[in-house]
């Protein structure tokens, strides 16, 4: 058999029986192809009487070279009298829960763990996910060998996580900056979600044969399923029509508009680009959206408040920065502002997202053009990126507009015909 490459791994069809293929150009390097077509890097070598062969990593996520430098450095270390497979073990049965958090972030950052689609997580998802792993995994379990981890020890986890026994204020970077770290069910849930994963990844690895996180009952987040009523509305739309004070305040103004009359998630519409709005087309073409690349359509009324919006010379943002370049960055305190002075407790960029699903399912769009209008996983327009949405869909979300900015304002849109939409 010639030297491994990637042209001749991605060539090898499974069998009924799992196979291996060695290396010629490093004796002891080789690929192990599994029935269900999973092909794993490995090296095979001796010690004593006994063969050993060591997992290295799974084709795709690792690349032939990676996986042979990796070889290199066991192969190496055998020929110096060393057993690799014998040190690895023992190792596992002492790792700690802080030791796996680190080997999971090392793997995170080097894009080996896939997110939604298969895709590298975002850096910003990787942020949030350090942020709970140290500031809660870490601190309660982080002392805890992972073998020794039990579902009732995760269960009393999530217990002590909603009871906010991890809740602090840390103190940031930024001059007087602080970071709220808050306890409650909502946090729970989510960080068990991510303590799932990561011992996902330790069964992965070998370092577990079972998730003792599988079958823990999360609480649900309570404070996700706030949807405002028509008197909520019109408390928000008085609230926006108030004289905007300042540059920021505008940019407040148009963001909350622009949520609530598409439904669109908070960072989509933060980081919202001119290149990525598409009026012919009555839509948003995003690039780098949670679910990847999606077309998001446009009512009429989102359409308009887009228009009202001057351009920056040099700033390809939709929302810029107040105060140098970018995108704007005062979104969840402005938000805030202005829900404080509508009257609006607990109501975020989700609640409007929340709400105007809300609305399209009062008006009896079905699940399924309501998952499209949101962007949900399940129902994201993403075939080929397309140029031209169905014109069912674009009547769905210029009536779901409408009806938001009739309750927020209490007058109904101009109504200017939208372009007539090609099926595509």
């Amino acid at each position: 058999m010639p030297k491994l490459t990637k042209t001749l791994i991605d060539a090898l069809t499974p069998s009924e029986a799992d196979f291996f293929v060695w290396d010629d150009a490093l004796p002891g390097f080789g690929v192990r192809v599994w029935p269900s077509g999973r092909k794993t890097y490995l090296a095979q070598y001796r010690a004593g009487r006994r063969t050993r062969r060591m997992k290295i990593g799974t084709h795709g996520p690792l690349t032939v070279e990676e996986a042979r430098r990796e070889a290199k450095i066991i192969l190496g270390d055998v020929a110096r009298g060393e057993d690799p497979a014998e040190e690895r073990a023992t190792r596992r049965k002492s790792l700690t829960m802080a030791e796996l958090c680190a080997r999971y972030l090392d793997a995170l950052d080097r894009g080996l763990i896939m997110g939604k689609g298969g895709r590298p997580k975002k850096p910003s998802t990787l942020y949030t996910d350090r942020g709970r792993i140290e500031r809660h995994i870490v601190p309660l379990l982080g002392k805890k060998l992972v073998r020794d981890l039990t579902r009732a020890d995760v269960t009393r986890f999530l217990r002590d996580v909603t009871a906010g026994k991890t809740a602090t204020i840390e103190k940031t970077g930024n001059l007087r900056g602080k970071s709220v770290v808050r306890g409650g069910a909502g946090t729970a849930a989510r960080t068990v979600g991510l303590l799932g994963g990561i011992l996902s990844f330790a069964v992965s690895e070998g370092v577990i044969d079972f998730n003792p996180a599988a079958g823990v009952k999360r609480p649900a987040d309570n404070r996700r399923d706030r949807r405002l009523t028509a008197e909520d509305y019109r408390a928000l739309g008085d609230a926006l029509a108030a004289p905007a004070s300042d540059a920021e305040h505008r940019q407040v103004i148009n963001l909350i508009r622009l949520l609530a009359l598409t439904g669109a998630r908070l960072g989509e519409i933060v980081k919202l680009r001119w290149e990525e709005v598409d009026r012919a087309g009555q839509c948003l073409r995003l690039a780098d959206s949670k679910e990847g690349k999606t077309v998001r359509p446009l009512g009429r009324p989102a359409l308009d408040v887009l228009a009202e919006i001057e351009p920056e010379d040099g700033n390809p943002y939709v929302l810029t920065a107040v105060r140098g370049t970018g995108h704007f960055g005062g979104a969840p305190a402005g938000i805030e502002r202005i829900m404080r002075r509508a009257g609006l407790e607990g109501v975020t960029a989700h609640t409007l997202r929340h709400g105007y699903a809300s609305v399209a399912a009062d008006l009896g769009f079905t699940d399924s053009t309501i998952a499209a209008l949101l962007g949900h996983a399940a129902g994201s327009v993403t075939g080929r990126y397309i140029h031209h949405l169905d014109a069912v869909l674009l009547a769905a979300a210029d009536k779901v507009a409408r009806e938001v900015h009739r309750q927020m304002t209490g007058a109904e849109a101009d109504v200017v015909p939208l372009p007539t939409a090609r099926k595509g």
